[in-house]
């Protein structure tokens, strides 16, 4: 209850830190363009206009573009079902007719016959009321849920976009607040920490839209030579849920490929040979380019952030965990450089092979080549005496 409790107080605040993080990013770029006007509140309330204006027509342009093509896509779903189900139905009679063998064994081992058909379907009606009921609750409670989020996602973006027109006066007032109750070398410390989230988040954040962006239209591009269904659909698609790491792109790949398979089954396979190139493509020679080392963190810990973030807060936390664990990975290693050269810990003994670990090894090598030698002249020896006698 208490965790409950702490969670619910603490939701917009984490929604307005996560926003105001997300808009600082384009903001900052605009402001940084607006020199030329020499007030620096308007300059901030002319950037801040401009960012929420450029994020609201991308998503009017999103929604405008994606609520046509699969409204499309489930109604050519709603279509192709009937067929599909009939195809099933005629290729199961021409199985039985082919094979009676085949279904004279399945009758014999499933005693199909001697089910009662009308009582099961009477238990069927029950069993299917219960779970009608159980998914309506589900409906109602996924409603309250979405209602929550959208609740605190407004108030969260107010206070993002008031901290965002006041984060020198907040940034201020929170060092001054440090400074005056904690010791100064500690306070230092927070506020490198502070810099170097910020830092990481923004290059992680520029980078994973800028990679994303270069990915749809590379398969906007493959699927028009292909001549592919829904290209607008499935490129955005993937495009928008390629900005979570590692798990994104597939996600869109799994929903791309089920809209193909609606209308042409072999195309879906073609789409899903096409995926797995062009993300081989995208995660060997563009994400390094792009992205780089502004994460400097290892592809198992990826793994590990997206996980914990996907866990604890949804698909917000996927995206926020990654800089994250980036920061703490920063942080940990330089604690442990620190620590390793107050202790003057030999250089030699942190190698995968220390030195005297590869020279037993040679010595080895050595022994056992050198053994082998000599029994092939024993060898030799003893053949030679043989052919003699």
């Amino acid at each position: 209850m208490v965790w409950r409790a702490i969670r619910t107080i603490a939701a917009p605040f984490f929604s307005a830190a996560v926003l105001g993080s997300i808009i600082n990013v384009p903001m900052r770029g605009i402001e940084d363009r607006l020199g030329f006007l020499k007030d620096p509140a308007l300059r901030r309330g002319a950037a801040l206009a401009l960012t929420i204006l450029a994020v609201a027509l991308t998503v009017y342009l999103l929604i405008w573009l994606l609520l046509p093509q699969v409204a499309a896509a489930f109604q050519a779903l709603l279509d192709q079902l009937p067929v599909f189900l009939e195809g099933l139905l005629e290729a199961g009679r021409r199985l039985s007719a082919a094979e009676p063998k085949l279904v004279e064994w399945i009758y014999s081992h499933t005693e199909l016959e001697k089910m009662d058909w009308s009582a099961l379907t009477r238990d069927l009606i029950p069993m299917a009321a219960d779970h009608a009921q159980a998914f309506l609750a589900g409906v109602i409670s996924a409603i309250g849920s979405v209602s929550n989020v959208l609740l605190n996602g407004v108030v969260g973006l107010g206070l993002a976009l008031y901290g965002l027109a006041r984060k020198e006066t907040l940034a201020r007032q929170a060092r001054r607040l440090l400074y005056a109750f904690l010791p100064e070398k500690a306070s230092d410390e927070i506020i490198r920490l502070f810099r170097l989230s910020n830092e990481t988040f923004s290059a992680f954040l520029s980078g994973q839209c800028l990679d994303a962006a270069i990915l749809g239209c590379m398969f906007a591009v493959a699927m028009t030579i292909f001549r592919m269904p829904y290209v607008p659909l499935i490129s955005l698609l993937i495009a928008v849920t390629a900005l979570v790491p590692i798990v994104g792109a597939f996600v869109g790949c799994v929903l791309g490929a089920l809209f193909i398979f609606v209308e042409d089954p072999g195309k879906a396979v073609w789409f899903v040979g096409l995926f797995l190139a062009i993300q081989q493509i995208e995660g060997d020679l563009i994400y390094p380019k792009i992205v780089g080392d502004s994460v400097g963190l290892p592809g198992m810990w990826v793994m590990v952030a997206v996980i914990v973030g996907g866990e604890l807060m949804g698909v917000f936390g996927m995206l926020m965990m990654v800089p994250l664990f980036s920061v703490l990975y920063t942080v940990i290693c330089q604690v442990i450089a620190y620590r390793l050269e107050q202790r003057k810990i030999d250089e030699d003994k942190l190698r995968h092979h220390p030195p005297d670990m590869q020279r037993r090894r040679r010595e080895k090598r050595l022994r056992a080549k050198y053994r082998s030698v000599l029994k092939a002249q024993e060898q030799a020896g003893q053949e030679k005496e043989g052919k003699a006698e």
